[in-house]
């Protein structure tokens, strides 16, 4: 895979943090995992990754008060 940004061949696995302003707060997903470009840090998401990141914020906006962290690992 190469990276969008810079091109560059060199992608890593790692995890990062997602962090998505909800309707009622604020949502921050530690331990994403994601290909991460070693050339300019810029992170990319599988389609199985965001669909999960996506069930994580509609169940977060209806329980958020303001900011909810969620582990990815405990909860996907």
């Amino acid at each position: 895979m190469n990276c969008f940004t810079c091109g560059s061949h060199y992608m890593v696995e790692a995890t990062t943090i997602y962090v998505d302003k909800l309707e009622s707060g604020i949502l921050i997903v530690k331990n994403v995992p994601c290909k991460k470009c070693t050339q300019c840090g810029e992170e990319f998401f599988s389609m199985e990754v965001m669909k999960e990141i996506e069930k994580l914020s509609k169940m977060a906006e209806k329980m958020i008060s303001e900011v909810m962290i969620i582990d990815y690992n405990r909860a996907a």
